[in-house]
């Protein structure tokens, strides 16, 4: 067959060539050892956790090589793709600081000399390098319908074939005639291009996956669809081009793509393009309530399968950043201890080192991580962030958390900045609870006391504060009044002395202290109760302190 006229016939449209593609996109003269990968999303959802994941590795393979990190938007399906999908990607890695050096910025928008960085948009680049290879007789077009290929995986099927697929004896369309090509053409029947495998089901490929190690498989013997009836390319083909001409030297990909590695190094090689390398990572996976057993986390069952979810709960970046990494590398925590006040993302991360098996994602442990980052932040970085959140979700809050920048500041300020911050606080959502009784709008009185304390005992407690409080104390001297409260009351200044002889007291001073906590916040537990007296201030305490006396004394 003639395939140069063949080609003509296909793609009369198209008059570049591979070498026209190689000038546009030439190699990008970056220091040896230097990556370039890729996230490659389709815009058919919400940003997954497994995805954010993904990116991020991605991105610390690039910056700890000197390299180059992009984002590519697969939107070559249609079909599924949803609106605004884009925008749910971008906004999805913007919110949590992962930042590519080039590719897509948003809806319409990209940055980079590789582009366009969405694959709808490349559709001429796909067809030159078809035609090229229609040129060379490694693709030829099939007609073959729906029902045809249906019926032929029926037979497949009924005859016990081990593979299945379109090749060998089953591909009909692979010895079709130039004429009877232009016939069918001519006659209006639509047509795909497929690859011509020269695959043998007998020989095996050997590849080296950075995570894996060498992993070995069957040569590609199927004659995979290149571009559909419309001209689009499909994923395989497309993202070949993409990672050539992009000039992509680490593919990072999720373990289910494993599979298509044969087929993806037979369609480099057709190409006359050197394959990558290839990392294939765990997948992102929780332990089942219900079975106790991993599974991979569902976007039907499991809210924290995407990435809004926690934006929407309000955990910093920094906390899911922080957390993605302890399940990206075993080595990061002990990085972490040695360079406590280092930015997360100038972690040396080493692909080689990246477990190959599923990681557990512990929303318990992302609190435990959340907490110690929210810890080491001051006031203002804390009063900030809970004011942008409360903005986008809890208007309520955010006006009377904003109404007073001063009081709240101080407020976040309790315990914070001090060599050993409390760590009360996992996520922005949990703030209106947890401040609550320092806003009157949101205060609601609880006087419900330990089983040690009577009610008697709470009366005579805070009937005594309330005649000793002196808002011109400092700390020594307010807690000093406490413990002089101690002895006429029953109780002891002395913890060690209440533990050797329990029978001798009601209790100690730090239940005297437990009943004012109550009478002032409606807490048991609170951050630093002098700094809250302090805060709340003169006329708010003693009408406290009022409130749960009437109380007590019913």
């Amino acid at each position: 067959m003639d395939n140069k006229k063949l080609a003509e016939l296909l793609f009369p449209t198209i008059t570049k060539t591979p070498a026209d593609l190689e000038e546009i996109y030439p190699e990008r003269g970056l220091a040896e050892g230097a990556r370039v990968t890729r996230f490659a999303p389709s815009p058919t959802g919400y940003l997954h956790i497994g995805g954010l994941f993904g990116a991020l590795v991605d991105v610390l393979t690039a910056k700890v090589s000197g390299g180059v990190s992009y984002l590519r938007i697969e939107d070559t399906d249609k079909k599924r793709e949803i609106d605004d999908g884009v925008s749910a990607i971008t906004n999805g890695l913007g919110a949590f600081g992962v930042e590519f050096d080039e590719g897509v910025t948003g809806f319409n928008a990209e940055k980079g000399a590789y582009g366009p960085y969405m694959q709808s948009k490349r559709v001429e680049i796909y067809q030159t390098v078809a035609k090229s290879l229609v040129e060379q007789g490694l693709a030829y077009p099939c007609f073959c319908t729906a029902d045809e290929l249906t019926a032929l995986r029926e037979t497949q099927e009924a005859e016990g074939a081990l593979i299945r697929g379109y090749f060998g004896k089953w591909a009909k369309c692979r010895s079709l005639t130039y004429e009877e090509i232009e016939a069918k053409i001519k006659g209006g029947e639509s047509w795909v291009l497929r690859f011509r495998s020269d695959g043998d089901e007998n020989r095996r490929i050997t590849f080296e996956d950075m995570i894996r190690g060498k992993i070995e498989m069957p040569e590609n013997i199927i004659d995979e669809v290149l571009l559909k009836s419309d001209g689009i390319p499909t994923y395989h083909f497309a993202h070949v081009c993409d990672d050539h001409l992009m000039r992509t030297t680490h593919v990072i990909r999720g373990e289910e793509w494993i599979s298509s590695v044969p087929k993806h190094i037979a369609l480099f090689r057709a190409c006359g393009y050197k394959a990558p390398k290839f990392a294939h990572t765990p997948q992102v996976m929780k332990i089942d309530e219900e079975t106790g057993d991993k599974r991979k986390l569902s976007k039907r069952k499991d809210p924290e399968a995407a990435v809004s979810y926690f934006v929407e709960e309000g955990f910093p970046k920094e906390s899911l950043i922080e957390y993605l990494l302890t399940l990206i590398s075993s080595g990061f925590e002990d990085w972490r201890r040695a360079n406590p006040s280092v930015p997360a993302m100038e972690y040396p991360f080493n692909l080689k080192k990246m477990a190959s098996s599923g990681c557990l994602f512990d929303l318990v442990k992302l609190n435990d991580v959340s907490k110690n980052v929210i810890s080491v932040m001051n006031a203002k970085q804390v009063y900030e962030a809970i004011s942008e959140w409360a903005k986008s979700y809890d208007e309520e809050f955010y006006k009377i958390f904003t109404a007073d920048p001063a009081f709240s500041t101080e407020a976040v300020n309790i315990d914070r900045e001090n060599p050993k911050p409390r760590k009360d606080i996992a996520k922005w959502s949990e703030v209106k609870d947890y401040f609550s009784y320092l806003y009157e709008e949101l205060y609601t009185p609880d006087y419900s006391l330990p089983e040690n304390i009577s009610k008697e005992d709470a009366e005579a407690i805070v009937a005594e504060y309330a005649k000793v409080v002196s808002f011109e104390d400092d700390k020594d001297q307010w807690f000093a009044r406490i413990k002089d409260m101690c002895e006429p009351l029953g109780f002891t200044p002395n913890v060690k002395e209440y533990k050797k002889t329990p029978d001798l007291f009601k209790g100690h001073v730090g239940d005297i202290s437990t009943v004012i906590r109550i009478a002032i916040t409606s807490r048991r537990n609170t951050p630093d109760l002098y700094s809250i007296i302090r805060l709340l201030g003169e006329d708010t305490i003693k009408a406290r302190l009022a409130d749960a006396l009437n109380f007590y004394s019913k």
